[in-house]
Order: C-alpha cells, then sequence, then structure tokens
C-alpha cells in the first residue's frame, strides 16, 4: 500500500463563500467574514461578533432544491451544499459506481432548532419531526440520502478535530481495502448552547480574533461545512481522474491533560505532527506552510506554538498562519474548511495572511504570515485540536 491518498473533490461553504473559488477570492484578497449576528436568534447579538452565514435556511432550502416539508436543520443543510459541490467537484455521475462511504463530523447535530423546542416539544407536535435531527449522525444519513449515497456512513464528534479525524478515518478506510473512495468533512451552524458555552468558558472575544497576537483575547465563533472526496488509485487510474492533492500524513494523539486546555507543554499537538511526519515520509524541513489551529486562545496559541518548535526546532518552524481570523472558529467543521484552504494554498501556490496581528508573543519568537504571500507550495500541515485533549494533524501534498 501507498502513503498517498487522493483528493479528486472538494466543497465548502462558510462566511467568507458560497463555495470554493467564492472562498479562495476572500483569502486572497484579505476580506474576513467576522460580522454582527443578523440571522440568529440571540441575546448575544449586537455584543459578539461571529462568522455567520448569510443565508437563511429557508434559502439554503431553494438552493438545493428540496421540500419545504422536511426536518433538515442548518447543520445538515450546509453540510448538502459543501458534499453537493464536492461531489460535482470531483466529477461523480454514479456515486454508487464503486465503493463509496460518507465520514460526516459535527458537534453542533441538529441543535440549532431542537434547543428552541426543548422544554415544549408537547406543545408543538408539529416540530416533534426535528427530535430525532439532535442526534449527531442524523445530518449524515440525510447528505448521505440528499447524494444517493448506499454505501458505508459514519459520524464523527471529537469536538473541533471531528473533520481531521474523518478524514483520516477515510483515508484508513482506502488504504486498507474496505472502500476505493469517502467523501470526508463536516458541518456545524451557529447554536446557543455553543454560544453560551463558550461564551460561559470565557474564551470568546468581544471584538475580532487575533491569532498569536501577544494580546489575543479570544474566538470568534463561525459556521461551515466542507468536504473532501479520497479516491483510491485505482478508481483515479481507472477513470482517468484529475487529482487535486494527495493526503500524505496524519496523526491523532491525546494529551489527557484537561478537558478544555491544552497542555503547557503541546504535548498532544507534538505527537500528533509527529506522527504525520511519520506516516507521509516527509521531511520535517520539506514542509513548506503550516495552516495552524490558532483559535487566538490564550492557551492554544501559546500550546501550539511551543508544539511546533518542539518539533521543528527554535528558528525552524515553517511559515505559518491562522485562517480562523477569516472564518471565526467553526468546531467540528473547522478541519474540513482548513483542508480545503490547504489544498487551494497548494494549488495557487500561496500563503494566506493571519489577520489582525500586530505583537509578536513574549514566550517565544514565532511571527505568523501577514500578507498574502507566493511561494512555491508543495506540502502544507495542517493542525486541529478539540477539547478533550483530542489532537490532529493532516500532510497535504501536491499532486
Amino acid at each position: 500500500m501507498g502513503h498517498k491518498v487522493a483528493i479528486t473533490g472538494m466543497g465548502i461553504i462558510s462566511s467568507i463563500g458560497n463555495n470554493v473559488e467564492e472562498n479562495f477570492i476572500s483569502l486572497h484578497s484579505g476580506k474576513h467574514g467576522i460580522s454582527d449576528i443578523q440571522l440568529f436568534e440571540t441575546r448575544h447579538a449586537g455584543k459578539i461578533k461571529t462568522g455567520e452565514i448569510k443565508k437563511t435556511n429557508k434559502d439554503l432550502i431553494q438552493q438545493l432544491h428540496l421540500s419545504e416539508d422536511n426536518s433538515f436543520t442548518r447543520t445538515t443543510l450546509l453540510g448538502m451544499v459543501a458534499a453537493k459541490e464536492a461531489v460535482e467537484n470531483a466529477n461523480i455521475s454514479d456515486i454508487n459506481s464503486c465503493r463509496t462511504g460518507l465520514i460526516s463530523s459535527t458537534s453542533v447535530g441538529g441543535m440549532d432548532i431542537t434547543e428552541k423546542y426543548f422544554y415544549n416539544y408537547e406543545d408543538f407536535p408539529e416540530k416533534q419531526k426535528y427530535i430525532d435531527s439532535h442526534d449527531a449522525g442524523n445530518s449524515s444519513l440525510a447528505i448521505a440520502d440528499f447524494l444517493g449515497l448506499k454505501g458505508m456512513v459514519s459520524t464523527i464528534s471529537t469536538a473541533c478535530s471531528s473533520a481531521a479525524n474523518a478524514i483520516m478515518m477515510g483515508a484508513k478506510l482506502i488504504k486498507n481495502g474496505v472502500l476505493d473512495r469517502v467523501i470526508v468533512g463536516g458541518t456545524d451552524s451557529l447554536s446557543k448552547f455553543t454560544l453560551n458555552g463558550f461564551n460561559t468558558l470565557m474564551i470568546l472575544t468581544d471584538s475580532y480574533n487575533t491569532p498569536f497576537d501577544q494580546n489575543r483575547k479570544g474566538l470568534n465563533l463561525g459556521e461551515a461545512a466542507a468536504f473532501l472526496v479520497l479516491e483510491s488509485d485505482e478508481v483515479v487510474k481507472k477513470e482517468n481522474k484529475k487529482v487535486l492533492a494527495y493526503l500524505s500524513g496524519y496523526g491523532n494523539a491525546n494529551d489527557a491533560h484537561h478537558q478544555t486546555a491544552s497542555s503547557e507543554n503541546g504535548q498532544g499537538a507534538y505527537l500528533a505532527m509527529q506522527q504525520a511526519l511519520k506516516i507521509s515520509g516527509i521531511q520535517k524541513d520539506e514542509i513548506d506552510y503550516i495552516n495552524v489551529h490558532g483559535t487566538a486562545t490564550p492557551n492554544n496559541d501559546l500550546s501550539e506554538g511551543i508544539a511546533m518548535i518542539r518539533i521543528f526546532g527554535e528558528g525552524n518552524v515553517p511559515e505559518f498562519s491562522s485562517t480562523k481570523a477569516f472564518t471565526g472558529h467553526t468546531l467540528a467543521a473547522a478541519a474540513g474548511i482548513e483542508a480545503v484552504y490547504s489544498i487551494l494554498a497548494i494549488q495557487r501556490n500561496v500563503i494566506f495572511p493571519n489577520l489582525n496581528f500586530k505583537t509578536q508573543m513574549e514566550e517565544f519568537d514565532l511571527t505568523p504570515v501577514t500578507e498574502l504571500k507566493e511561494k512555491n507550495i508543495n506540502h502544507v500541515l495542517s493542525n486541529s485540536f478539540g477539547f478533550g485533549g483530542n489532537c490532529s494533524t493532516l500532510i497535504f501534498s501536491k499532486s
């Protein structure tokens, strides 16, 4: 078995674009999607900024040509948009022409709707159809059904590393001969539960997030969905498929330190990056760009920075940036949208800027790339770290 798994399609919807090309244009022009809340109902509107997608659920239903009499939540609808684009981008006409599966991920699930009626479903019988959507796996099954997929369907929910683990699982299924093609990624919408939860943890900023800045105050939550199509070498050769990039390495580890905080020495991040590099067979000095997790929280950026120095050495950390200043932190979808951004960096030979950075952190000599930079990009390392210490790293390589 070879090390690499081919990526033949990708799709995305986020606060900076409704498809892959729109996202690239925003990244290239430095246009972020952090704004005041307009569509989402919350008492925090006007006080907290988010990466909100400016499409209503009705807009999404119409875009997808769905019946208005459905039980789809926003998480599911966003996932359908991104998965549909990924499948079309991969030029798949018959999704069941080979052994195909879907590994989706989510943290929010259907909470954006179920939380509204949790205490009074008995008073709203017409809303009881949404009860099943609270389960994380419901959105995955709905997306698979929307795509006409009859193969394996699974769901991963490991907080903010969820989509990375979905991508990793899909790659393993292909490499071990279980499936020939896997649609992998994640989707999450804004919800009161997550917004109030992160606010209670006191890790939301009252302004725009500033990854890796000395004066960072916290994150902006966002909503998004992104999916990749992974295919085996056999399918690529048989169908003469265009390869966008390869997934050449991946790693997952847990620092078992704290439920919501990373360890001081970045052990989980260190082990995940170490494993991904080992599986890829790529030397660490061959990494051209790191799309860091970079949440702009005091704990994450310090821990991740220390882990990168441990891996690459003082003064040898590759050029890096966080794209969360563009989109906000999209929870389970984060690793999915950042996988798309990593592939775009490879395809377009650019490093996207770390917006809002002003002052280097005092703990180490690390400065992110702050302006769009043209550079030949062959290998991108992308980090995603979740609550509970679940740390994952993906490495994407030029085809």
